[in-house]
């Protein structure tokens, strides 16, 4: 699949805005979470000394009365704060906080040689928590130190931490800002992509008002990086005009320079005696075979081809055209000819090309015709036109079709012609890289298609 210069523009553009803003997020959301879990740890440790002040008052009587601003979290069961008191001598449990009570928490072991570690812990519930584990010594005088283990935990429920809650409050407020943001740049950077392209999608419009033939060549004003192509354009379309024009003036002086030796040749074969009749002969049927290659080898090459960028030619009104020409040269026929060809179908390639396919094609439907002509087109499945002849006529044999293709070729000699009129139509045809069938028609006589024109 090809995209456009705008999508492949905006794709990148997107890529790299995703990133940088997925990046720019991730860093400040790392920022806010190591900010809070150092709040997190200051207010465990703020909680900490608190209950130390509270256990060195008068041992562990004192944990009997906590402070106010402990008390209401420590006594209350699944409050969030936990906190617990073990003599290290012995590894024995000395208090245990109410709210702790009943809850498997599991502490993390004695710190070996250091105080005031932080340990992220996860309760079977699945909740997560941070333990601040303190090592305490208390000395009562003439009495031997004691160590405890103090521990203090806060859970990372938003509802029950305010740290956390505050955290996660700021981490979506971010994140939701982050996708505005992103949100809006896109649609930004779309209509700067949108507005930066639009010069190369007026071209694109220029061009298909030449291919309608609504304009022959391209007038709009583009930016000054757009001029190099559009004037290169403008020039390719005038060469081929007057290159065209020039091979078509070139054609018509051969022919008509070739007129007068011709005409020569013919005056001194009918000037020749009585005696010299066979000479007569040859002469009269070698300039006849020079007068049809002539003819030929002229329409050949005056077969222009497939141009995307030709005027659009409407195929109905020429066929209308040739009919009512072909009609009065067989008048006394008085063939029916029916066109089934739509009023806006059209034909993208050099009017006399057209000329040549359904002149050569109707004239030989006419003159084959003993009641009936059909005249249809339409486009194939690829977009491409189909001329279709058809007539009443004897038809043509398969094994003389192939035949007919070929200069000079007749399949009866008894009518009048040259026999160049289908090998004129089959080059004009190949031209286009089209093809030329010959079948049987309904009507009962030829049936004559010509495939993949413009």
């Amino acid at each position: 699949m090809t995209y456009s210069l705008q999508a492949r523009a905006l794709l990148i553009g997107s890529l790299v805005l995703a990133a940088f803003l997925g990046a720019t997020g991730w860093v400040l959301d790392r920022a806010f979470r190591d900010s809070a879990e150092a709040a997190l740890r200051d207010g465990l440790q703020g909680y900490a000394e608190t209950l130390q002040a509270a256990i060195e008052k008068d041992h562990l009587e004192g944990l009997k009365s906590l402070p106010q601003t402990l008390g209401d979290r420590l006594r209350q069961p699944g409050s969030g704060l936990y906190a617990v008191l073990t003599r290290q001598s012995d590894d024995q449990l000395v208090w245990r906080s109410e709210s702790a009570k009943d809850l498997p928490i599991p502490w993390p072991p004695l710190p070996d040689f250091w105080s005031g570690r932080l340990d992220p812990l996860r309760l079977p519930n699945g909740t997560p928590l941070y333990v601040l584990s303190v090592n305490l010594i208390y000395k009562k005088p003439r009495h031997r130190p004691i160590p405890y283990l103090l521990q203090i935990a806060e859970t990372l429920d938003d509802k029950q931490s305010y740290y956390y809650s505050r955290v996660n409050r700021i981490r979506r407020d971010l994140w939701g800002w982050f996708a505005g943001a992103a949100a809006f740049l896109l649609l930004l950077q779309m209509l700067i992509l949108r507005r930066s392209f639009a010069p190369l999608r007026r071209v694109a419009a220029d061009l298909r008002d030449i291919e309608a033939g609504r304009a022959e060549r391209l007038t709009g004003h583009y930016p000054r990086e757009l001029h190099g192509l559009t004037e290169n354009l403008n020039a390719l379309l005038d060469q081929a005009e007057a290159h065209l024009a020039r091979y078509r003036h070139a054609l018509g002086d051969l022919a008509h320079s070739l007129k007068t030796p011709l005409a020569v040749l013919r005056g001194a074969a009918e000037g020749l005696p009585p005696e010299a009749d066979d000479a007569r002969a040859v002469l009269r049927d070698q300039i006849e075979r020079m007068n049809r290659i002539i003819e030929y080898q002229l329409k050949r090459a005056a077969a222009s081809g497939r141009s995307h960028l030709a005027q659009p030619v409407g195929v109905a009104d020429k066929a209308r055209q040739l009919v009512a020409a072909l009609s009065k040269v067989y008048a006394d026929k008085a063939i029916a000819c029916r066109i089934e060809i739509a009023p806006e179908l059209a034909f993208h390639g050099d009017e006399g090309d057209l000329l040549e396919i359904l002149g050569n094609l109707a004239d030989n439907a006419f003159k084959w015709a003993r009641r009936q002509v059909l005249l249809s087109a339409r486009r194939d499945g690829d977009a491409r036109l189909e001329l279709r002849v058809e007539d009443d006529g004897p038809g043509i044999p398969g094994a003389v079709a192939d035949r007919l293709r070929q200069r000079g070729e007749r399949a009866d000699s008894s009518v009048p012609g040259h026999g160049l009129g289908l090998a004129i139509v089959d080059s004009i045809v190949q031209a286009y890289d089209g093809q030329l069938l010959i079948g049987t028609s309904p009507l009962g006589g030829a049936a004559v298609t010509v495939r993949g024109l413009g």
